[in-house]
């Protein structure tokens, strides 16, 4: 049984496929500069990677070019295109509309559509990476939307709600959204089958820790808080995103600057975060390597992130009244231990002990990283967000592993 994964962007479109049988990756691949000039990397599973200059126009050209790739006889995968029995979405806002994934249909993708000014970025181009598919594979195969925000949907009202007067919030759908929700979920799940007790007796505090970055409370399988909000600008600070920022500063700037949204759009997504703070890099590796060469502005771009993951695991000990583990994910949750023992230092009133030497060894786990005698555990599980896809797309397809 094989399963298809399209992650859309504005300009490129990443795929993988899955043999569900076994969970093995077949292939996979990202076409870029779609619109501008084409560009494809394809790999198939155990080989090289194979990069190719294609004209891309739309992405209905760039899936043609995937689907090429994965048919081609020099290094395709798959006899027949027919071989594929479902395809999975990553969506990035599902707004109101979705607590979990759901097959595709016009309303869904009406309603896909509908959140669009709260994901300008991510939705249009999901529905054109859909729209592609149903022209290229046809109408007839099980196409999944897997929303970021669906498990966040059990936040309770007086988490999500945001003090702006009731009509505008309800005019134009404001309130806590949270993201990232298939990766939170997935490595709950994981963390739970780690310590070999029901997921839906155990709370966590998952920290999902990447170019862009968000750490959930989880209480009994529930996420009860995410510290991203209406959009995915909220919360930690990131890569480029600003993260948590005075809406005074906002107004601020458009005064004082006498810019367009569009541009204060550019600076708060692209140009701020990480990237801000140091003048360097959105990249981690290269902030840390030029902190140790002593460069102030890196060092604090560092202690700003590492701070800022501290304060959210202090207030959601609070919110969730204790934590069974503290779980840490993605590129940077799973690979940078400097972050993970800086952001967890002076934690220790709050029943968290990390260890040192099994923080150092850690590598991307799964993997303790907690003291013996530590209340709380802490945990490095790695993420894998196109499996949960994959799977969900399997399930919501009607077909069943043989």
């Amino acid at each position: 049984m094989i399963v298809m994964v399209i992650n859309s962007g504005s300009s490129s479109l990443k795929y993988q496929l899955f043999e569900m049988n076994g969970g093995k990756v077949l292939a996979k691949g990202l076409c870029e500069r779609i619109g501008i000039d084409g560009l494809l990397t394809h790999q198939p599973a155990g080989k090289d990677k194979i990069v190719t200059k294609l004209d891309m126009p739309s992405h209905q050209k760039a899936i043609e070019a995937a689907m090429s790739a994965l048919i081609s006889k020099e290094h395709g995968v798959l006899k027949s295109l027919n071989e594929i029995s479902a395809v999975g979405h990553r969506i990035g806002h599902g707004g109101i509309y979705f607590s979990d994934s759901v097959r595709i249909d016009d309303s869904v993708k009406d309603a896909i559509r509908r959140v669009i000014p709260l994901a300008p970025l991510h939705n249009p181009a999901a529905i054109m990476g859909i729209e592609a598919c149903e022209a290229v594979l046809g109408k007839e195969i099980a196409q999944v939307a897997v929303c970021d925000t669906a498990f966040h949907q059990s936040i309770p009202k007086k988490a999500y709600s945001y003090s702006l007067p009731l009509d505008l919030c309800e005019k134009h759908n404001i309130r806590r959204y949270g993201f990232h929700g298939t990766s939170h979920k997935y490595v709950a799940q994981q963390a739970a089958s780690f310590i070999g007790r029901p997921y839906e007796s155990l709370n966590f505090i998952t920290c999902h820790l990447g170019n862009g970055s968000s750490i959930a409370a989880i209480e009994k399988g529930k996420s009860i808080d995410n510290t991203m909000g209406m959009t995915a600008l909220e919360g930690l600070v990131m890569g480029t995103r600003c993260g948590d920022i005075d809406p005074g500063a906002i107004s601020s700037l458009l005064r004082e600057e006498q810019i367009s949204v569009e541009r204060l759009d550019e600076i708060l997504y692209k140009e701020s975060g990480l990237l801000g703070l140091s003048g360097i890099s959105p990249d981690v590796r290269d902030i840390e390597l030029a902190a140790k060469q002593g460069n102030t502005n890196a060092q604090n771009a560092l202690d700003v992130l590492c701070y800022q993951i501290r304060k959210y695991i202090g207030a959601y000990m609070a919110a969730l009244g204790g934590a069974d583990a503290v779980v840490f994910t993605a590129g940077i949750g799973e690979n940078s231990a400097l972050v993970r023992a800086n952001a967890l230092r002076g934690l220790n009133r709050l029943g968290i002990e990390f260890d040192e030497e099994r923080n150092n060894n850690c590598k991307g786990g799964p993997a303790l990283i907690s003291t013996d005698t530590s209340p709380t555990l802490v945990l490095v599980i790695p993420t894998n967000e196109e499996w949960v896809i994959a799977n969900d797309a399997l399930r919501l397809s009607g077909q069943k592993l043989q």
